[in-house]
């Protein structure tokens, strides 16, 4: 049996989550080194990241959101010398989060 007290205790993981907006999905799958990886359509992804956020938050995880733009994330790469690809991506949305969540308080 599961001790309640220890996940009452349980600290929340900040998971950072790649995402997208619907309107720039073509044209960052176009970019993207692995964008034949990632499913066909916006709408497929959305299903599927929406099922990660329900299952990392029922587990008491906290998810920040970060947004691949398609200006910035080419830019982003070139300054770090990365092929854009999931690893840049996931990459980029750490340095993001952990300035969200670990940066000066306003």
């Amino acid at each position: 049996m599961k001790n309640e007290k220890q996940s009452e205790n349980k600290a929340p993981i900040i998971q950072a989550m790649v995402w997208y907006k619907e309107e720039d999905w073509e044209k960052l799958i176009e970019m993207f080194t692995d964008g034949h990886l990632l499913p066909k359509s916006y709408a497929d992804w959305l299903e599927k990241a929406d099922k990660m956020v329900e299952q990392l938050e029922a587990a008491g995880d906290v998810v920040i959101k970060v947004f691949i733009d398609p200006v910035t994330f080419p830019a982003w790469c070139k300054k770090k010398g990365r092929k854009m690809d999931m690893k840049a991506r996931t990459d980029l949305a750490i340095e993001v989060a952990t300035k969200q969540s670990f940066g000066p308080k306003v």
